[in-house]
């Protein structure tokens, strides 16, 4: 029950920085209709920004600088690249991103090089938050930090940690959707935004530079892909393909929750977060789960191979699964609304 209750929140946790790196790619496709191909790329540049600054000015001042520094490199991008073919229509937009995702990864490895770099969690904020024990004829018991080794060392009694980082990361993730929600809707520069959105053409007539929001939208989503690449490249790893690695599930998590909708990409990044972090451990196949049930396999049936798979061998997969059957049975996604 303890390893339940740890997997569980390490799935919310993974799923709260899948929202951090979506939430930016969807705020920009609602706001300019730019499937930006190189919003991973952005990620990868917060996190590499940051193991630069963090040997420099730590951790902690590198989490708010690199972010801002991204921001800035995305609207640089969308004021000198960008806009100058957007009125071309959706395919040179998806070109130009497309090739800035390789101008990026070759810089990267011209500037750091090929091979991983050692990006760590600070000793602040490693070890463990918490302590999950199910200790013998007691059931569950909780513990700060590492909890009693005595205890967790005795037969019969099982212990499992949930570490400060991955809570860190939650945290981090939970005041990001607050700020965002705050600013979207109580400020005067939110309210300016979602006018830009749905009436650009009155919002300019009414003195607004609406190329300019564009331009401020643009940067502040890829703020948002390098905060998520600070806090989540040390968490796993920091390296040239490690924007290759979160794209596809990060374009599934858009599409699942419904195109330029934050509310579904929260709710699908909670959903493939948890998915992906209960099938690794689900050894189960279909042929143990028929004969579990008495019925009887044939082994000699052309479909015994696919049964024999199990669901942490199918893992990898799911959010695609999930892909597919979302888009058959609701194409808009959970929480879509776009007509287009």
């Amino acid at each position: 029950m303890e390893t339940f209750f740890v997997f569980f929140l390490n799935g919310i946790s993974y799923g709260l920085l899948l929202f951090m790196l979506s939430s930016g790619l969807t705020l920009i496709f609602s706001m300019m209709g730019v499937l930006n191909f190189a919003h991973t790329s952005f990620y990868m540049l917060g996190a590499y920004i940051a193991y630069a600054l963090t040997g420099i000015i730590g951790f902690f001042p590198a989490l708010v600088l690199a972010p801002i520094l991204v921001g800035l490199l995305g609207a640089g991008f969308e004021r000198y690249s960008l806009r100058k073919v957007h009125a071309y229509g959706h395919v040179p937009e998806l070109l130009v991103t497309f090739g800035l995702s390789y101008v990026v990864l070759e810089v990267v490895r011209l500037v750091w090089g090929p091979a991983n770099v050692d990006y760590r969690v600070p000793e602040s904020l490693s070890g463990p938050l918490f302590t999950l024990a199910s200790v013998k004829g007691q059931g569950l018991s909780w513990m700060a930090g590492a909890g009693d080794a005595a205890l967790c060392a005795t037969a019969g009694n099982s212990c499992t940690q949930f570490p400060i980082y991955r809570g860190f990361m939650a945290v981090v993730a939970l005041f990001m959707l607050g700020s965002l929600w705050l600013l979207l809707t109580r400020t005067r520069i939110g309210l300016i935004i979602q006018a830009a959105l749905t009436h650009p053409d009155m919002t300019q007539a009414l003195g607004h530079n609406v190329p300019r929001v564009m331009m401020g939208v643009f940067g502040g989503g890829c703020a948002l892909a390098g905060l998520a690449g600070v806090i989540g490249g040390n968490a796993f790893v920091t390296e040239p393909n490690m924007a290759a690695s979160v794209g596809a599930i990060i374009f599934v998590v858009v599409v699942v929750g419904g195109m330029g909708s934050l509310a579904g990409a929260f709710l699908a990044s909670l959903i493939i977060g948890l998915i992906q972090t209960f099938a690794v451990v689900i050894d189960v196949s279909g042929a143990s789960l028929l004969q579990s049930l008495g019925s009887p396999v044939d082994f000699d049936h052309w479909a015994y191979p696919l049964l024999k798979i199990s669901v942490s061998q199918m893992a990898p997969i799911l959010p695609y699964l999930l892909l597919v059957l979302i888009l058959i049975f609701r194409p808009k996604g959970l929480l879509g609304t776009r007509e287009e």
